[in-house]
């Protein structure tokens, strides 16, 4: 029998887990991957959120295991978060979130949650999970330069004006279908296992090995971006639309898949054997996507018409260039259980695509305070986690 104290714990946990992922739903994940469409006239504001709703929904169900059980279990050795320290760990991220929301303040939720779990679990007597750690700061310090010269790069290229656009373009289609065919989906695996298109076609065919797996990707890069090529032949303005709504899409479920571990990572220690309330992987996703979904169906269209308005000033080609290595660092993020800022991701991108231009100069004073906020936002998570829980530990005990 569950203990009606635990249950009560479970239902508050719930309650700031649903609010969690609703804000990253209404917030940068579900704003900004259709924004650039949105800005070069290739949808309405409505239909964006509409859509983007409805992929981050797909991409937390079938990609979201990996950050999740990272979120929950990987960040801190030696013990699992209690019900109260992992309730904590919510309620305290969910907190800060939410005076981000009403203040204004750049609360980055990547940032936040991992912090706060992080100082609870040291505060619970765990051990810092430094392998992991290196992985996550490898990937947020790289993340601006990656990203951001990835995406200049393109956008030069694009702008370049020997590099023919109806090449280029296609080109850069057929570089997003290879890492799209290498992409683990939980449907394409067995039981409990993730795989991906390249690896279940070449399997299919008799050739389940790494030629195998390289053919069946160069031969999916070819065949879109040949069709991307008639597309732009018939109408070149519509071709870089079509395309982008392509990369939004997959930005979209990218995001899903990367950022609903933020929300029920930390739900994720009081649904197991140890505390009676067993509820499947699956079904927690679910929950965080649908979670997502509201907040992209409710909050996200204000977001996307504001955003769009900075990429109109981009412009298609730039745009494109922008959501390009965001698309890669999502997934990235994703193979590896990696939580990652949506915001560092699309900002060091735009920046990058801007850049390339000659006149998207960035404030540095703006960017320091961003920089700022990131750190402040781990540091204080961190240190609020640890106190607090040493002082509900001191009260309980």
């Amino acid at each position: 029998m569950v203990e009606a104290t635990l249950l009560a714990t479970l239902a508050v946990a719930t309650l700031a887990s649903l609010f969690m992922a609703w804000a990253i739903g209404a917030g940068s994940s579900g704003s900004t991957p259709f924004a650039p469409a949105v800005g070069a006239n290739a949808i309405s504001v409505m239909r964006a959120g509409f859509l983007v709703g409805l992929l981050g929904l797909a991409g937390a169900t079938l990609q979201g295991a990996n950050v999740s059980e990272a979120v929950g279990q990987e960040l801190i050795g030696g013990v699992t978060l209690s019900p109260a320290g992992a309730t904590l760990a919510l309620l305290l991220a969910a907190g800060l979130v939410a005076f981000g929301v009403f203040t204004g303040y750049p609360i980055a939720t990547a940032f936040t949650v991992t912090g706060a779990v992080v100082g609870i679990g040291l505060a619970a007597g765990g051990d810092p999970a430094w392998a992991k750690y290196r992985e996550i700061v490898a990937l947020w310090v790289a993340t601006p330069f990656v990203g951001g010269g990835i995406a200049y790069g393109v956008a030069k290229t694009l702008r370049d004006e020997r590099v023919p656009e109806r090449t280029a373009v296609p080109a850069l289609a057929g570089f997003v279908a290879i890492l799209l065919a290498n992409v683990n989906f939980v449907l394409l695996g067995g039981p409990g296992e993730q795989s991906s298109i390249a690896v279940e076609l070449a399997a299919a065919a008799g050739q389940a090995t790494l030629a195998g797996r390289v053919l069946v990707s160069f031969v999916f890069a070819l065949v879109v971006a040949a069709l991307l090529y008639r597309d732009l032949q018939a109408d070149a303005a519509a071709g870089q639309r079509h395309f982008l709504l392509v990369l939004g899409g997959l930005v979209a479920f990218s995001a899903g898949g990367s950022q609903v571990g933020l929300a029920i990572g930390p739900l994720l220690p009081l649904l197991g054997p140890e505390t009676g309330v067993e509820v499947p992987l699956g079904v927690v996703l679910v929950f965080g996507g649908l979670g997502l979904l509201a907040g992209s169906w409710t909050g996200a269209p204000r977001m996307i018409k504001a955003i769009a308005q900075d990429y109109s000033s981009l412009g298609p080609r730039r745009s494109i260039a922008a959501l390009i290595p965001s698309f890669a660092i999502a997934q990235t993020a994703v193979l590896f259980g990696i939580p990652v800022s949506f915001n560092e991701i699309i900002v060091s991108a735009i920046i990058g695509s801007g850049s390339a231009a000659g006149g998207g100069a960035v404030s540095g004073e703006k960017m320091g305070k961003t920089v700022l906020a990131w750190i402040g936002s781990l540091a204080l998570a961190l240190g609020l986690g640890y106190g607090l829980f040493v002082v509900l530990t001191a009260i309980v005990g």
